[in-house]
């Protein structure tokens, strides 16, 4: 019983030592990662539409945009993350940015 206890306290746990904060930001960052994905892929096609001056299809674009940022569940989860930003980014601890930034990485490169 006690090996059992001494391997339980050896086998790290990747989120345990991030602060409450960073745990927070990236189960909220992971929650909106496909609508982050797809205002990005957004942003892509409507600056594509502006250079190649097709307004009607930039103009559309712009409105499935607006209408990602009107959904109250993503606005008020954008509004935590938001808040919980400053506080992460004085965090202390050294793993808490590190560990935000590989999860923002690995999100990005989901996302194409």
């Amino acid at each position: 019983m006690r090996i059992l206890v001494l391997l339980g306290m050896l086998v790290p746990m990747p989120l345990s030592a991030l602060s409450p904060a960073a745990q927070e930001f990236m189960a909220i960052s992971k929650e909106l990662e496909p609508v982050q994905c797809e205002k990005r892929r957004l942003r892509r096609e409507i600056a594509m539409a502006e250079a190649e001056r097709r307004e009607a299809d930039a103009k559309a674009l712009r409105g499935k945009f607006s209408a990602l940022d009107k959904n109250p569940r993503t606005a008020k989860l954008e509004e935590r993350l938001a808040a919980l930003q400053p506080q992460v980014s004085r965090s202390r601890d050294p793993e808490d940015l590190e560990h935000i930034s590989r999860q923002q990485r690995e999100a990005f490169y989901r996302c194409d």
